[in-house]
């Protein structure tokens, strides 16, 4: 499958988006739209005609601010009259609106998680067109997934497709990793499975132009229908995410040592992870990198076996084992990588063969 990605230049600090251009469009019957009959992993791209269903879910969240400036985002209907965004998009708000087929509508209430960055509007008459919330917990790593959002230099909704590349666990649900990436105008966006059920919220990306794209479970969703409502312009909390760097969730704190190559760094990081979460898949991962880099192939190579006994698709622990299989030499373990990773997916065989490349090379090709 391919992935198609939005290119947009890339924050050099932690940043939510929340701007877009005026976009509407039409979606007139209010029921859940019907999911398309597709495997878990299928192989085919969903169809436009399916795509636009889904397309028809999204509005317009815009935020007059109380500085007099404006704030805009994308918002996903889950019922007729319930809007789903991210919190930050409605931060020191003065008067909040969604639009849908060229027609605004105020929301009456609100149901906030400022923590998690996730809020529910209200609205009443919007009769807006609804999606079905799926199940955040069953998502599997490499699991194909749809991301729908509304950036500000694009005439219409964006989709991007990508895969489950990592599954962070938080607060009793997965805050998950995709690459279907975002930009500027995509806070509140919807994250969609291939059966068209809404599985995540588009939250925030890491520093750096090698971002990570990070989405809130449909799990806090579905929590955050059970709670009350609170008024509009009710006090809030900063999210999770916009803490101090030693107040960041661990899966965020190791971003920059592991993308930078601070493997001493990286490795102080995840021991302190591994100490709160011994069981941490991702932990796991990062802390058979450390000592990978820092010699211990020994170490690294326990880790990754940890890894890959919880979850044997995670590609990136594959793809570290074929390395240090190709510079010990053993061909026959990396033919093997290859065969695993190819029947997961072409662009992962093409991913390992580019990182099989000597570092000159590789250096090369970037600066052609």
């Amino acid at each position: 499958m391919t992935t198609n990605r939005l290119k947009h230049n890339a924050s050099l600090k932690l940043s939510a988006f929340i701007t877009f251009n005026v976009v509407a469009f039409c979606c007139l019957i209010p029921f859940p739209i019907q999911a398309q009959d597709n495997a878990i992993f299928p192989s085919a791209e969903p169809s436009d005609a399916f795509l636009y269903q889904l397309k028809g879910a999204l509005v317009k969240v815009t935020n007059a601010t109380k500085t007099g400036g404006h704030g805009y985002g994308t918002g996903v209907a889950i019922d007729k009259d319930h809007v789903v965004t991210n919190c930050h998009v409605l931060q020191n708000s003065s008067g909040i609106s969604a639009s849908h087929w060229g027609e605004a509508f105020a929301p009456v209430a609100l149901q906030a998680d400022w923590k998690h960055d996730i809020c529910i509007l209200r609205f009443e008459w919007a009769n807006f067109t609804p999606v079905a919330i799926g199940d955040s917990e069953s998502l599997q790593y490499e699991q194909p997934v749809i991301s729908i959002s509304m950036p500000s230099d694009s005439p219409a909704p964006y989709v991007a497709l990508g895969k489950v590349k990592a599954l962070y666990e938080m607060d009793d649900a997965h805050v998950i990793r995709a690459s279907a990436e975002f930009a500027i105008g995509a806070s509140g966006s919807p994250v969609f499975d291939y059966s068209g059920n809404l599985i995540a919220i588009s939250t925030v990306k890491s520093p750096g132009h090698r971002a990570y794209f990070y989405n809130m479970p449909a799990k806090w969703v579905k929590a955050l229908l059970l709670t009350p409502e609170v008024k509009l312009n009710a006090p809030h909390e900063l999210p999770f995410w916009d803490a101090p760097d030693q107040q960041r969730p661990f899966f965020m704190r190791v971003v920059l040592p592991y993308q930078n190559a601070k493997w001493a760094e990286l490795e102080a990081v995840v021991q302190e992870w591994l100490i709160k979460e011994p069981d941490s898949v991702e932990a796991l991962f990062y802390a058979g990198v450390a000592e990978q880099n820092l010699g211990d192939l020994s170490k690294a190579n326990s880790y990754y076996q940890q890894v890959l006994k919880l979850h044997p698709q995670h590609s990136a622990t594959l793809i570290q084992l074929g390395l240090m299989a190709n510079n010990a030499g053993k061909t026959e373990e990396v033919a093997r990588t290859h065969v695993a990773l190819k029947a997961m997916s072409s662009e992962l065989d093409e991913e390992f063969t580019e990182a099989l490349k000597p570092a000159t090379t590789q250096q090369s090709a970037v600066t052609q």
